[in-house]
């Protein structure tokens, strides 16, 4: 006599449909929300080179006053090429009750960030 199968007797034939859809949903998921973060990441480094090159123009032009003193930076160019951009360089001068000239030098240029360093200088050239 045979006996009846039941669903326990049936071997294992893998996965359903449904499983592999839910799977796909969850994997889809996670690799669009990986790909978000590599571009955020992305987009976050592209900028700082940037940065690096406005702070740089901004210590250069730091260091000239150091050695040139304010009379000679003075005659310097308040434009200058560095990397694919052409940046406009400001300078502010406020005296301190030490007798030190402050100076604030602003790097800028067109549609990237910018720099800002401060420097102090003697507050008269020369000896």
């Amino acid at each position: 006599m045979r006996r009846p199968v039941t669903p326990s007797d049936r071997p294992d034939r893998g996965m359903t449909l449904i499983e592999i859809v839910i799977a796909i949903a969850i994997l889809s998921i996670g690799l669009i929300a990986a790909l978000r973060s590599y571009d955020q990441a992305h987009r976050s480094i592209g900028g700082q080179i940037d940065r690096v090159l406005a702070r740089q123009v901004a210590l250069n032009r730091a260091a000239e006053l150091r050695l040139l003193g304010r009379d000679g930076a003075r005659a310097l160019p308040s434009d200058l090429r560095l990397g694919p951009h052409r940046w406009q360089i400001t300078m502010d001068e406020a005296q301190t009750r030490a007798g030190l000239i402050r100076i604030s030098i602003g790097v800028a240029a067109d549609g990237v960030a910018g720099a800002h360093v401060v420097t102090h200088v003697p507050g008269r050239d020369g000896p």
